[in-house]
C-alpha cells in the first residue's frame, strides 16, 4: 500500500561519547533510502535535519552530559513527529543516537498512544541513579515511561510517553547490573537473544505482535546494534552475539504483514566505524522491508 514517508533527520551524537552517530542521517541517504522506499511506491517526503547543536560549542553543558542541548532537540523531534502524523505520514527518523525517541516516539503518541517494538542490544533502561556512565542515550526508555530527569520526562507534553504494556523488546542481551533489575521489575516484555536462539524470529516477531493487539498503531524503533557486529559493525555501541542479516529481514517482513507501523526510528549508524557504508545500507534494506518489500 502506498503512503506518503516523511525522513526526518536527527544528527544528534550528544547522549553517548563515541563520535561519529551524528553522520548517520547523510550515510542513511548516501545508500539511497528515499529512492529505494520511492520504488516501493510511496510518496517520500525528505524534510532535511533537525538543528542539533555541535559538541565543541557546549563546553559548559559537558558535566551535565549535555542534557540542555539533547532537551531542546529531542522538543523538536516531538514537534516534528506530531507534525507528520497530523499530516497522514508516516514519520522515518533517523539519527544519531538513541536519545533522539525520547521526542520521536512523544510526538507520534501525542494525538493517540501506539505499541513500541523496541530492536535493540541495550534495553537503555537505566535512570541517572542506575547509570555507569551518565549517558543519555542509555536513559531513553526509562525517560519515555516516566522516570529520569524531568526536563527529558516532561518534553513535548508532561509524562510518561509509554506504559509498560505498550512495549515489547526484541534482541536484548547487553544490560548494566542494575538496569537488568530495573527490566525484570517493569513490566515489559522482554524477548532477548536467548529467546531467538531457541524459539526462532518467526514465533517472537508474532507473539510480540499479539502483546500489543490492544494498539491499532505501532512504531518501530530499530538501533542498528540489533545486528552481530560482523553483520552490522559500523554502530555506537556495538555487542557481540546479535542478529543475522536474515533474522533482522525477517523481523521486518513480519511487521510489515501486520500493516500496523505507524512510525520508525533507525538509530546508533556510526559510519566512522563501519565498511564501505555496509550497516547504512542494510538499514536501507531493513527498512524496505518494513514498508513492502517482498521476495515474492
Amino acid at each position: 500500500m502506498s503512503t506518503t514517508i516523511q525522513i526526518i533527520g536527527v544528527p544528534i551524537d550528544l547522549g553517548q561519547t563515541h563520535r561519529g552517530v551524528d553522520m548517520g542521517p547523510g550515510a542513511m541517504r548516501y545508500a539511497g533510502l528515499a529512492s529505494r522506499l520511492a520504488s516501493l511506491g510511496h510518496h517520500i517526503r525528505d524534510t532535511g535535519n533537525i538543528a542539533v547543536p555541535i559538541r565543541e560549542t557546549l563546553s559548559e553543558e559537558r558535566q551535565q552530559h549535555f542534557l540542555p542541548a539533547i532537551r531542546h532537540t529531542c522538543q523538536a523531534v516531538y514537534e516534528a513527529g506530531r507534525r507528520a502524523v497530523e499530516e497522514e505520514a508516516v514519520p522515518l527518523f533517523i539519527g544519531g543516537d538513541h536519545s533522539l525517541a525520547i521526542g520521536s516516539i512523544g510526538g507520534v503518541t501525542h494525538n493517540a498512544p501506539a505499541g513500541l517494538i523496541w530492536i535493540d542490544a541495550h534495553a537503555d533502561f537505566n535512570t541517572p541513579a542506575t547509570t555507569p556512565t551518565g549517558n543519555i542515550h542509555g536513559m531513553t526508555l526509562a525517560v519515555l515511561l516516566g522516570e529520569g530527569f524531568p526536563e527529558l520526562v516532561d518534553v513535548g507534553r508532561p509524562g510518561p510517553k509509554l506504559e509498560p504494556g505498550d512495549v515489547v523488546m526484541i534482541g536484548i542481551r547487553d544490560l548494566d547490573p542494575e538496569e537488568r533489575t530495573r527490566l525484570g521489575e517493569s513490566g515489559i516484555k522482554v524477548y532477548t537473544m536467548r529467546d531467538i536462539d531457541e524459539r526462532g524470529m518467526g514465533a517472537v516477531t508474532r507473539e510480540a505482535l499479539e502483546r500489543l493487539e490492544h494498539r491499532e498503531r505501532l512504531h518501530v524503533s530499530l538501533d542498528m546494534d540489533c545486528l552481530d557486529p560482523q553483520v552490522g559493525p559500523g554502530v555506537g555501541t556495538a555487542s557481540p552475539g546479535g542478529l543475522s542479516y536474515r533474522e533482522a529481514q525477517l523481523l521486518m517482513e513480519i511487521l510489515a504483514d501486520s500493516d500496523r507501523v505507524r512510525a520508525l526510528d533507525i538509530v546508533e549508524i556510526n559510519p566512522i566505524l563501519d565498511q564501505r557504508n555496509q550497516t547504512a545500507g542494510i538499514a536501507v534494506e531493513l527498512a524496505a522491508s518494513l514498508f513492502g518489500k517482498r521476495i515474492l
